[in-house]
């Protein structure tokens, strides 16, 4: 990872809080608009010291001695999000137990997440009996503060329930439950519950949320903030600190947004245009923008992450019989599609796309968009060869 690189150019000094830059001799760094990770404009030499303890944290791997669930998914972090890009097959979860949004029906046999993994002497677990399912591959990292900063009430304004302006779509945000050990910081409610903006349903309702889980869940690890145990499903002693789930927290948070490249190309220009003119940007919008953020880099910036933060009908193709939160098992959330070019670099040199990385390249996840982006996926499908490929050019270049 180029953050780890930067291992090499500062030397950590926690008793006084301080960098120090020494030497190194590596050559052929690749530029920012070539990697995902990175941190945000405008960190202090603080910040930048816990972003760096952060990248430890998320590369750490995980041993019976140091935690690692009885049963799990993985070892690290880094194991599911190489180079902080999106995850390859191998690391694609499976999340069963609930069918629509009364609840999971199995949390008392394992759900929400199958830990398919197990150490020496335990056995993983599978699916229970009668329990849907999905399967969600790992998304990228990239430039996640700046989605958890978008306000609310801009997620809401951008929602049509009822396709009031007739094109068709008509995204609705994801409402859920809050965790006890969250602050809801002014957001948002609506009968009890919160806007969800993480995962491929939205929902975790922060960066905190999305953490825990992630560590609970995929690596059987317990922390203050969730002390039960995956394989027991009872209460234990926290087994990573609270400031190294907070330091991981932070890196997540300050994380760069991808950097498009060849913006300036006649045909990514064009490609561009004709993905507005189809209207792709219904639900992909290519602006946003944070409010208020403690970190001064995340605070009122704009960025193009290419998403709404919604969720949408997909269609029956992509009906999976399984949802969280309020989401319809049909409906999906936006993806962003920053980083879409450099996702072949964590995922084996192809393309995985769609919530389970079903289709094999961009074309292929066009054709799979049904519901809400069927209008859509017909006008690009009705593009000449050259549109098309401009259209591609595009995408990639993101």
């Amino acid at each position: 990872m180029k953050t780890l690189r930067l291992l090499l150019y500062f030397s950590l000094i926690v008793s006084v809080g301080s960098l120090i830059s020494c030497e190194a001799s590596y050559v052929d760094v690749p530029n920012d608009d070539e990697v995902l990770d990175g941190t945000i404009d405008g960190l202090s030499s603080e910040q930048l010291a816990r972003f760096l303890k952060g990248d430890v944290a998320f590369n750490e791997v995980f041993t019976r001695e140091t935690g690692l669930g009885s049963t799990f998914v993985s070892t690290s972090c880094i194991s599911c999000h190489a180079g902080d890009g999106k995850g390859h097959p191998f690391t694609t979860l499976t999340r069963f137990g609930q069918i629509d949004e009364t609840g999971n029906l199995f949390l008392n046999q394992g759900g929400p997440q199958l830990q398919n993994k197990a150490l020496p002497g335990f056995m993983p677990e599978q699916i229970p009996f009668g329990a849907t399912f999905s399967k969600f591959t790992p998304p990228s990292n990239t430039g996640l503060g700046f989605l958890q900063y978008v306000p609310d009430a801009a997620i809401l304004a951008m929602a049509d329930p009822n396709d009031s302006d007739g094109d068709g779509i008509s995204g609705v945000p994801n409402w859920v439950s809050m965790p006890s050990y969250i602050n809801d910081e002014g957001a948002i409610s609506q009968g009890g519950k919160y806007i969800g903006r993480f995962g491929k349903k939205a929902a975790a309702f922060n960066l905190l949320h999305q953490t825990v889980n992630a560590y609970n869940q995929d690596i059987g690890i317990t922390s203050v903030y969730n002390p039960i145990d995956v394989y027991t499903n009872e209460e234990i002693d926290p087994e990573i600190a609270t400031s190294t789930v907070n330091d991981v927290v932070f890196y997540l948070k300050t994380l760069k947004a991808p950097i498009q490249r060849n913006a300036d190309d006649a045909e990514v220009v064009r490609g561009k245009t004709l993905f507005s003119q189809i209207n792709c940007i219904g639900c992909h919008k290519s602006e946003l923008s944070t409010g208020y953020s403690p970190i001064n880099g995340l605070s009122f910036k704009s960025f193009s992450p290419y998403t709404d933060l919604l969720l949408h009908d997909m269609g029956a193709g992509l009906d999976d019989g399984y949802t969280e939160g309020v989401a319809k098992t049909y409906e999906w959330k936006t993806p962003p599609l920053w980083g879409l070019g450099l996702s072949g670099n964590s995922q084996g040199g192809g393309y995985f796309l769609m919530h389970d990385g079903r289709a094999k390249s961009i074309e292929e996840a066009i054709s799979m968009h049904g519901g809400e982006a069927t209008n859509s996926k017909t006008a690009f499908h009705n593009l000449s060869q050259d549109d098309k490929n401009a259209v591609i050019r595009f995408l990639k270049s993101l």
